[in-house]
């Protein structure tokens, strides 16, 4: 409790001060210190909670603010700064201060002291806290980003990229310090952009193809270079560069991006995943840079990522729709369709791989489900079916071809009787693939009307039962594909019942047993509580027998 006196007794000063100033009246002062003191009682519990302490501010920032309030409702005149003007703020500094001792290890109370020292305009306290809170969790990239945007707030670049650069050479698997670093060095290009227009400073019209292989070492002859970063240029030596007769020419190289382009390619060495190309490419078309600009910024990320990363499946997906950026239409958008359907078709054939099959899948069906002209779609349904001529067999390309034929046939000018010939073609070249499977007795089901067609239907979902292999979640998807191919309610019994017993001839099946039996008690349940009229005595004695047999099948 001394340390709780102590408190009280530190408070008397900046009280008496509000007092005098006709901010608040004794009344409440007594009511602010009765709370204080309840707060404070908290906070030297042997288990202190960081609750308390948060607790504690918010109290102490309301204070703060309704002093502002009163002080601009009452029009009190300017006077010589006294305690009470920055007591407040003070002691939520001081509670933030006690709070860290206990809960160095707490990040989020890092950035909220650092968020509350930004708000009140305290920029020496916020560079302090930064610096201590980067001691104590240097592996923490949201800190070195809060460190480096404050820097850059207050026009402090040559700090900020130091942060940047520091934080990435122990991070340098962190994609957000990298998306960071990139649009610190885009705001940099435009910064030097309205400045040198201002200054009618002119950039050169050379390109400087020749120099990009500088580039990728992390050095564009602008600057001193520090060579400790691990190739990351410091830009912010521009201004030394830019005299004499290399001036223009260092001038255009930056505005043609050659720091934003060397960082992106250090940053595709210490992480070669699809996830930092999506993450940088979403900040360079995000980031208001002239076109030119952008344009040539993204494609040096497509190079990067075709040589990164020239097997995966997403990468090959991202480099290839990059044709049919910018809302294309008309000739542009034919152009486009055929630029990106023939990368994906050369990818899949020469890499043979699942995934790009399936990511050349989902590409046809996809423009196929928009409104592109019948002849484009015809176009790529055809070359759809020469990949699956060359290709090894695919549960991906055969499945979606199947789903193309049946929703397209007329416009394809495929009768019923080819489309169900090409199915089951299918189904034999992946037995075990419940994918073409499901797609074959979707085309069945379409094409068939009469009762010799619903028998075929049903051989062919019982064959596809027998076949099918994979996860559980693949075989219960065909079990349930036909439980509701009955007319009738009576007619949905017999199917369940029926698949009931198929499932218990194998261990295996367990999981679509349960299915089976979670679904047959639903159907019980509604044919017994559906409100039907003149329902007879044994009607209702056979819905009972139903129940107790469904009870048994769930015993066993």
């Amino acid at each position: 409790m001394e340390r709780v006196q102590y408190q009280q007794e530190q408070m008397l000063a900046e009280l008496k001060d509000l007092v005098d100033k006709n901010l608040f009246t004794e009344k409440e002062v007594k009511q602010i210190l009765k709370k204080r003191t309840t707060f404070e009682t908290a906070l030297v519990r042997r288990v202190a909670k960081k609750a308390d302490f948060l607790r504690y501010i918010a109290y102490e920032m309301g204070l703060e603010q309704l002093r502002r309030k009163r002080i601009e409702r009452l029009n009190i005149p300017r006077t010589p700064s006294s305690l009470s003007d920055f007591a407040l703020v003070k002691r939520q500094y001081q509670i933030f201060e006690r709070a860290l001792k206990r809960f160095k290890s707490d990040v989020d109370l890092w950035t909220r002291y650092i968020q509350v020292a930004k708000r009140q305009g305290a920029r020496s306290l916020v560079g302090r806290i930064t610096a201590r809170a980067l001691q104590i969790h240097p592996h923490e990239p949201k800190l070195y980003i809060i460190a480096a945007s404050h820097e850059v707030e207050n026009l402090s670049p040559s700090t900020a990229r130091t942060l940047l650069q520091r934080g990435l050479r122990m991070n340098a698997d962190k994609i957000e310090l990298w998306k960071e670093y990139v649009k610190m060095e885009l705001g940099f290009i435009e910064g030097l952009r309205r400045r040198w227009d201002v200054l009618g400073i002119k950039t050169t019209e050379q390109k400087g193809k020749n120099k990009e292989n500088d580039y990728d070492t992390g050095g564009c002859n602008l600057g001193p270079t520090d060579t400790t970063n691990e190739g990351l240029p410091d830009s912010m030596g521009v201004d030394a560069a830019i005299e004499g007769d290399a001036g223009a020419v260092a001038r255009g190289e930056i505005m043609q991006g050659a720091i934003v382009k060397s960082v992106i390619t250090n940053a595709c060495q210490a992480i070669p995943k699809i996830e930092l190309f999506e993450a940088l490419k979403t900040i360079i078309e995000g980031y208001p840079s002239p076109p030119d600009l952008r344009e040539a910024l993204v494609a040096h990320l497509y190079d990067v990522l075709g040589q990164k990363l020239p097997n995966d499946a997403k990468a090959i997906k991202l480099c290839a729709n990059r044709f049919l950026m910018g809302g294309k239409q008309g000739t542009e958008l034919i152009e486009g369709l055929k630029q990106t359907n023939e990368e994906l078709m050369k990818a899949a054939e020469r890499l043979g791989q699942e995934d790009v099959f399936e990511v050349y899948s989902e590409f046809v069906e996809d423009w196929c489900s928009t409104g592109i002209d019948t002849n484009q779609k015809l176009y790529l349904i055809s070359s759809l079916r020469s990949l699956i001529q060359r290709a090894p067999a695919s549960q991906s390309l055969l499945s979606t071809h199947i789903r193309l034929l049946v929703r397209f046939g007329e416009d394809a000018k495929k009768v019923p009787a080819k489309i169900t010939r090409t199915c089951r073609k299918y189904t034999k070249k992946v037995p075990r693939s419940s994918r073409v499977w499901l797609a074959r007795l979707e085309a069945e089901r379409k094409y068939g009307s009469d009762d010799n067609e619903k028998t075929n239907l049903m051989k062919a979902w019982r064959k596809a039962r027998e076949k099918v292999k994979g996860t559980e979640e693949e075989v219960i998807q065909v079990w349930r594909w036909g439980l509701e191919e009955g007319e009738t309610q009576e007619e949905r019994v017999k199917i369940h019942e029926m698949l009931m017993r198929e499932s218990l001839r194998e261990s295996s099946q367990q999981g679509v047993h349960e299915m089976l039996l979670s679904s047959y008690v639903r159907l019980l349940h509604e044919a017994r509580t559906k409100p039907v009229s003149s329902v007879t005595s044994d009607q209702e004695d056979n819905a009972d027998m139903k129940w107790q047999k469904a009870i048994h099948h769930m015993d066993v």
